[in-house]
Parts: C-alpha cells; structure tokens; sequence
C-alpha cells in the first residue's frame, strides 16, 4: 500500500501544471481534490492515468452545467459611461501591429451554411438595420476585465433577417486574423450579444475588430472574435481556435 501511494504521490507531481491548468478552465473555479479527479472522470490516477481524459470530461461536464443554467432573458451588468475602462485593453493572440487592415470597399460578410438567404452583407448593410449599444463589462481567461461601450445590430435581428435556422445547435465565426469561434444558438440569440460596429461611439478601431466583432457579455472575452468575415449556423460541432486547445467551448463569464 505505502509502495502504491508513493507511487501515487510522484505521478501526482508529474502532472501538477496540467491540473493548475484543469483548475483554471472550471467552470466554479474551484480547487481540484484527489477524489474529485476520480470521481468526475472515472479515472485510476495509480494507473494508466490520462490528463486528456480529465480535460475532455471535465469539458463537457462544464459545458452541459452552463447551458443548462444559462437563462436567455436574464442579462449581464450594465455600467454608466463614467466606468468606461480608459484605455481599453488590447489582447489578441498576437502584438497590436500585426492585427489584420481590413479593405473597406472590398469587404463583404459572407454566409453559409443553415443560413436562408446567403447574400454577402457590407458594412452599410449591416448599418441600415437597429443598431443598439450597450456598456458592459470584458472579462478574460487571463483574470483581467475592462468595460467598454459597443453598438452595432443586435445579433438576433440580423439572423432573423437572413433566415438562420432557429433549432440549429451553433453559431461559427471566421475571422480576417484566422481567428474563428462559435457559440451555442441560445446564446447568438440572447439580447445583449450584438455585431459591434462601433467602439465609444465610433466606428471600430482595426485593433478591436473592424469591420466588425461579436460582442458577447454572458461570455469569456475570447468567445468573441473580431474582423468577423463569414458567419454559419450548423448542427455540426465547429470547435473553435482556443477551443480547439482545451480552453472549455461553453466559457460563460
């Protein structure tokens, strides 16, 4: 027994910064227990013990909590303009100078997919429809946050207008930057998650996103890409570029 738990004990140390990183991706953001590794995961951490096998099933565990409880009518903080973070934050997955300069009279927002009318939209497009704005609160995987003021049409005019299938299970994003995201249909249809056309009551700045970026504040911030240049709606998971490296999908803020 001692011979096992010693064991137990060195593989425990081999694997401490996948487990600080496990911790950091929960959802509750609560500290991992010996017991609580085996029991959510069904995993024998004496013997074949597999740090991927934890990441998945706590993703997916982490996933199905947060849409359960998500509430499509309840809404995240507002603030007053004088909260305005100054100056918001740059943060990409690479440095402000290499963000992508995106042509203004070539762009054209392509869609695809479970979409009805797939006609490309321009910016002015997507300006004719209600635009809203909202003051909200930027919060990152990384531990910092920022309040910004966004407006742009409110995501659920614009699907209705294209004829989005209601019932599809996700909304994708490709991005100028080769960035790409998707999220959950409830949650693409939520009031507050917007096209954000304008930052501070201008237009968008190329470093927060322009020609356009999803504002989503009942998400983490990297569920909400910029330089968005194609949307569709499928039944298909599609994953997404810090998804795809373990980072949860669902990442409620």
């Amino acid at each position: 027994m001692k011979r096992r738990d010693e064991k137990l004990a060195v593989n425990l140390r081999d694997i401490a910064p996948e487990i600080k990183n496990i911790e950091r991706r929960l959802f509750l953001r609560q500290g991992l227990s010996l017991g609580a590794l085996t029991m959510l995961t069904g995993c024998d951490l004496g013997s074949g013990f597999s740090v991927q096998k934890v990441l998945d099933n706590m993703s997916k565990w982490n996933d199905g909590v947060q849409a359960a409880i998500f509430s499509p009518t309840t809404l995240a903080p507002t603030y007053p303009e004088s909260a305005i973070t100054k100056p918001f934050p740059f943060n990409a997955f690479y440095a402000e100078s290499k963000a992508p300069v995106v042509n203004r009279s070539t762009y054209s927002l392509k869609l695809s997919g479970k979409i009805a009318d797939r006609k490309p939209w321009t910016v002015a497009d997507l300006r004719a429809l209600p635009q809203e704005s909202q003051i909200t609160r930027h919060i990152c995987v990384e531990g910092w946050s920022a309040i910004g003021k966004w407006s742009g049409v409110p995501f659920h005019i614009f699907l209705d207008r294209v004829g989005a299938d209601k019932d599809a299970k996700y909304v994708g994003f490709k991005c100028a930057d080769n960035y790409y995201s998707s999220i959950d249909m409830p949650t693409a249809r939520h009031p507050q998650t917007i096209l954000a056309l304008d930052f501070a009551d201008d237009e968008l700045p190329v470093k927060y996103g322009y020609p356009m970026k999803l504002r989503v504040p009942t998400k983490l911030g990297f569920k909400n890409p910029k330089h968005i240049v194609e949307i569709f709606v499928t039944n298909d998971y599609p994953g997404g570029y810090w998804e795809d490296e373990g980072y949860n999908w669902y990442s409620g803020s």
